[in-house]
């Protein structure tokens, strides 16, 4: 088993630090111990990248008070998993019921064309230079999507939403080049193409699944990620039009696995490689490392990743049990046959029903000393906690497929009140795994070698 590590569950209206202790409990299980205390403030990384080749930049929690654009206006916790659900549905659809065991196979259900997924749930930002000179943007990440974007001048308000600095400016950098509509960057857009301007230039939309859109010209420019690391020709939209963003970030960097993604543009220099700790609270910073490598490092537990040739962007692993309490559920493989995506940008874990079940049935039985309480919108494993300053819970671990047993920490298994998993609706689902599970953790997700890995108490 991998060493309990502090994973921690999304914070929204206030910042909270959470400690977790491992310990035995009732009846011989195992249990943390979880105490909340308030922190606003930012605090500086534990943890530096295990890698020491490739690139870093910090990597922050968009609402904290450690972001570059810090929000004064957050999401209600409903409102978030109403915008959580979007996404995992858009998601859900790209695969079928039927995934067979050597890749996650795209679904034939019908789904709407240009379609990304939902960008409101995104909650971490990095910094980094376009142009020459270079300009710094703060973009969201997300490794469900591979277009990148910024905003671009001319962008009046509306059409393009208001943010904290100003607009990048095309027509000020002398390495800023458009896309001609037949050049292959153009071509290789396919359903995210949107034809031609009047100038010939190459034009790209994307739509994702809250509503949210944008488009504008398909360009490159020079990105730059430190004072040492330069991308030069870095492919991105110049949006110029945009409709449902309510943040002051500047953009939009994509880290999935299609050609147009960041990991996919800069494969010569870092292998297409990459790895991210999202940081334990608010008020802490992560990283985001590109070519990031295991170097046969034991501290990371890993388990083979699962692609779709259909569905090029998206990231899997397969679930094959989970444990509670220290002792493994016992479910039968093919309740995860369809393999889960492993996710940056989904908030709550989904599960197919018969393991959901099987999981919400063996918390509870370790919850007895808590009264239950109501259901809070998508999740409905819920404990009254009223009087306690610290709470004691089961543990929880993710047993993938080759052995991997990463345990959470208390911050990783619950959401407020309640069990920070949901159910996917159908066995046949494709399970999802969201990033309350993934705080603290190095992720890696080495895609030349088709690996993931887990690193706990990485930041």
């Amino acid at each position: 088993m991998v060493s309990a590590s502090p994973l921690l569950l999304l914070l929204l209206c206030s910042y909270h630090s959470l400690v977790a202790h491992a310990g035995a409990g009732h009846g011989g299980q195992s249990y943390r111990v979880l105490s909340l205390n308030p922190k606003a403030v930012c605090s500086e990384p534990n943890e530096i990248p295990s890698s020491s080749s490739g690139t870093t930049v910090p990597l922050n929690h968009r609402h904290g008070p450690c972001s570059p654009v810090p929000s004064e206006k957050k999401p209600t916790d409903e409102e978030l998993l109403r915008r959580d659900q979007l996404r995992a549905d858009h998601i859900q659809r790209k695969f079928s019921k039927n995934a067979g065991a050597d890749e996650l196979q795209q679904s034939m259900v019908t789904v709407p064309t240009k379609l990304g997924t939902s960008l409101n749930t995104l909650e971490y930002v990095i910094s980094v230079g376009i142009g020459s000179p270079a300009v710094t943007q703060t973009m969201t990440i997300d490794t469900g999507s591979d277009v990148s974007w910024v905003q671009c001048k001319p962008c009046p308000n509306p059409p393009c939403h208001a943010q904290t600095g100003s607009l990048f400016d095309p027509t000020a950098s002398t390495t800023y080049s458009p896309f001609s509509c037949a050049a292959a960057a153009c071509t290789q857009l396919e359903e995210q193409g949107n034809g031609c301007n009047s100038n010939s230039q190459c034009q790209y939309i994307v739509r994702y699944g809250d509503g949210s859109s944008t488009n504008g010209t398909y360009s490159s420019d020079t990105l730059t990620l430190s004072s040492s690391d330069v991308v030069k020709s870095f492919q991105f939209g110049c949006s110029h039009a945009e409709s449902g963003f309510d943040d002051q970030t500047d953009g939009f960097m994509g880290l999935g696995g299609g050609a147009q993604s960041l990991v996919s543009q800069t494969e010569a220099t870092y292998g297409k490689s990459f790895s991210y700790c999202l940081p334990p609270t608010q008020g802490s910073s992560g990283f985001l490392t590109l070519g990031a490598t295991s170097g046969g490092s034991s501290e990371f537990m890993t388990t083979r990743m699962l692609r779709s040739s259909k569905a090029p962007t998206f990231y899997g692993a397969r679930l094959q049990d989970i444990a509670v309490g220290g002792k493994q559920l016992g479910l039968s493989p093919s309740v995860f046959s369809a393999g889960s995506m492993v996710d940056s940008g989904t908030i709550i874990t989904r599960l197919p029903p018969t393991a959901y079940s099987a999981l919400s049935s063996a918390f509870k039985d370790g919850m007895k000393q808590y009264p239950p309480a109501q259901p809070s919108s998508l999740l409905d494993t819920c404990f009254d906690f009223t009087g306690h300053d610290q709470v004691s819970i089961p543990t929880v671990a993710l047993v993938f497929s080759g052995g991997a047993v990463v345990d959470l920490d208390a911050n990783g298994i619950m959401f407020s009140n309640c069990l920070a998993f949901a159910t996917t609706g159908n066995d046949g689902s494709t399970g999802i795994i969201g990033n309350v599970q993934q705080r603290t953790f190095e992720v890696l997700y080495d895609v030349g070698k088709s690996v993931l890995g887990f690193r706990s108490g990485a930041c």
